[in-house]
């Protein structure tokens, strides 16, 4: 990128709350571009060194800040999360519970950031986007579709772990700000690979089976003339009657729309293949016309190319000030591991996007109150559940209080304005145009609080006419991450795990960590803060766009073994692949291919289960160990 094209960038993500500090950072770019790129983003100047290193450090500071420093490893030693150690004490809204053992890759190493086998255990050491992928879960969730595991083609644990370490060095700055302490941050890929499985884990803990069953296939669809689409409804009405207009068997269509349904919780849709019997006998044009009459979304999937074409090279967020600034009451002073204390968060949130960004602001110390409809958020009552609560409801959820008021009426709007009253921040995903219909957008809630930090994570941010419903699938079709997660051998499609809610989120919390730190450096003006699905995808994709290809054929495509899988490092599939593993046990295989000097791990057959210590909350359900650690 030329350098005006740089400043454009930075001018047009808004108000910068770094303008005066420095950061030197230096280590492995993979695990450190994002995180210089973001922090330019908001004003700090970068300084690269290149200190061979293979964990990647920034050091922030200056203004009167600081020093303040972010490390970012492949992996490092995951102890128990907050919650699991808060509720062991009794110390969290639900029951103790024992934390279940640390699993036997606890011991995988750090490696090297080459081929190197490094020093870990028999499991394999991470030291790569492709091993902390595999011991993760994220290649065993995204290869569900497919019925055995699959890499991503996008880097997407290290693209995670730079937002996190970006959070983590604004949480500090901000505790600096409030009068408290900040002093080092850590995370890692592993990390947040295990924080994008966090619902899959949970419900793979659960006390009761899958709503829908976990078996191979699912979209994308296929027309008579060769278009790829992603379909997307959420009302069994709208798709019933897609269905109808284009002949499926009535049989079929109501098969169907439980596993369609709940792909979203599963990453696998296995519904019946007369479905794809049927489009595959449309033309996209019967296609379009089916889903406009019914209410139900079609979306072509777009190539690397075309996305290329039309890119705005738009910053993931936009902060914007307004208001003449108010006193900000600094309720309670933060600490080094819990930052954002005293900080209060409304959120009316809903699926994954708000909810995760809101979890992750509380996981940082603040308090999270939900708003829900009356009678409470019926997806509490999604199964499986544990101690009958949804497993994947608390996976985003647990430790927030929760108000029930009807934003449709006049007393509950009025509800959510006395709330405001007292807030920091009032985070949501609503649909486009609904906070201005009741009343509660952020010019609306300023009146009431002219200091507050509104967060609105959306699908589109309105950058794209004409878009489809703003979901993950959707924006995944839309913006080639289906071209871009698999590799060149591979036909394009969308990944069933929820990529893009969950990278979603973890940029909604980073810019209203962003909006926070603003308002202190500007006199408690109030910041509004704007995030979205597309600035995921445009995260994602980036890598892809720049080189203009997929990766080769077979990219990061584990290995079978005589009991399961191994996946090699990035820099070792080549000659890992002349190896014949098929009749070794997997520890074997990596034992066996670690005595060559050749990188590889055991590919976790589950989400989460052999990559850390997980807890279980009061209610039984599993807990990942917390994104970062502070010290």
């Amino acid at each position: 990128m030329t350098q005006a094209a740089s400043q454009d960038l930075t001018a047009r993500a808004g108000a910068r709350p770094l303008d005066a500090l420095r950061c030197d950072i230096g280590g492995p770019p993979e695990l450190t571009d994002v995180v210089a790129a973001h922090l330019r983003l908001l004003g700090a100047r970068t300084f690269r060194s290149d200190d061979g290193g293979d964990s990647g450090r920034a050091v922030l500071g200056g203004a009167g800040f600081g020093p303040l420093e972010a490390e970012v490893l492949w992996t490092d030693p995951v102890g128990a999360s907050r919650d699991a150690v808060a509720a062991h004490a009794g110390a969290v809204h639900v029951d103790a519970a024992p934390a279940a053992p640390a699993a036997d890759a606890a011991r995988v190493g750090s490696g090297g950031s080459g081929c190197s086998a490094g020093s870990g255990a028999v499991l394999g050491a991470v030291h790569d986007e492709a091993t902390a992928q595999a011991v993760t879960g994220v290649m065993s969730v995204h290869g569900r579709r497919d019925g055995s595991p699959r890499g991503l083609g996008v880097d997407y644990t290290a693209t995670a772990a730079g937002v996190l370490a970006v959070q983590g060095l604004l949480a500090g700055l901000l505790a600096e700000a409030r009068g408290g302490s900040a002093g080092r941050v850590r995370t890692s890929a592993v990390r947040a690979g295990l924080l994008a499985v966090s619902q899959y884990v949970a419900a793979a803990g659960a006390d009761e089976g899958e709503a829908a069953p976990l078996a191979p296939g699912g979209p994308p669809f296929t027309s008579a003339d060769g278009v790829v689409f992603e379909l997307e409804t959420l009302d069994p009405g709208a798709w019933a009657a897609f269905w109808r207009a284009l002949g499926a068997p009535a049989d079929a269509l109501r098969a169907g729309w439980r596993p369609f349904q709940f792909r979203y919780a599963t990453a696998c849709a296995p519904f019946p293949e007369a479905l794809h019997t049927t489009v595959r006998g449309a033309v996209w044009s019967r296609i379009q016309a089916a889903a406009a009459a019914s209410g139900a979304e079609v979306c072509a999937l777009r190539t690397l190319a075309e996305r290329a074409a039309e890119h705005d090279h738009a910053p993931p967020w936009t902060l914007t000030p307004y208001g003449p600034g108010n006193h900000v009451n600094h309720r309670q002073v933060p600490t080094a591991d819990r930052p954002l204390a005293g900080i209060t968060v409304l959120e009316a949130g809903r699926r994954i996007q708000a909810p995760l960004a809101a979890h992750l602001l509380r996981l940082l110390g603040a308090d999270v109150v939900r708003i829900e409809p009356p009678g409470g958020d019926p997806l509490r009552g999604m199964p499986p559940a544990c101690g009958g609560v949804s497993a994947r409801w608390l996976a985003l959820n647990r430790g927030k209080d929760a108000v029930e008021a009807d934003i449709k009426s006049p007393s509950g709007r009025r509800r959510l304005r006395d709330l405001v009253a007292d807030a920091d921040v009032f985070l949501h995903n609503w649909a486009p145009g609904k906070a201005a219909q009741l009343a509660l957008d952020a010019d609306d809630l300023a009146r009431v609080n002219p200091g507050l930090v509104y967060a609105y994570t959306s699908g589109w941010a309105g950058r794209i006419d004409g878009a489809p419903m703003g979901t993950d699938f959707m924006v995944q079709a839309r913006t080639a991450v289906g071209e871009a997660v698999r590799p060149a051998d591979e036909p394009p499609a969308p990944s069933l795990m929820t990529l893009l809610d969950v990278l979603g989120g973890l940029l909604g919390a980073e810019a209203v960590l962003a909006g926070l730190l603003l308002r202190e450096r500007s006199g408690g003006r109030g910041v509004r803060v704007d995030s979205s699905l597309l600035g995921a995808a445009d995260l994602l994709v980036g890598p892809a766009l720049a080189r203009g290809a997929r990766r080769p054929a077979g990219f990061r495509r584990p290995l079978r073994t005589a009991d399961g899988w191994v996946a090699p490092g990035d820099g070792c599939a080549g000659a890992v692949a002349a190896y014949d593993l098929g009749g070794l046990a997997s520890v074997d295989a990596v034992r066996l291919l670690s005595s060559h000097g050749l990188g590889a791990v055991v590919v976790a057959s589950e989400p989460g289960a052999p990559a850390g210590a997980l807890g279980r909350d009061g209610h039984g359900a599993p807990v990942v160990p917390d994104p970062w650690s502070f010290g």
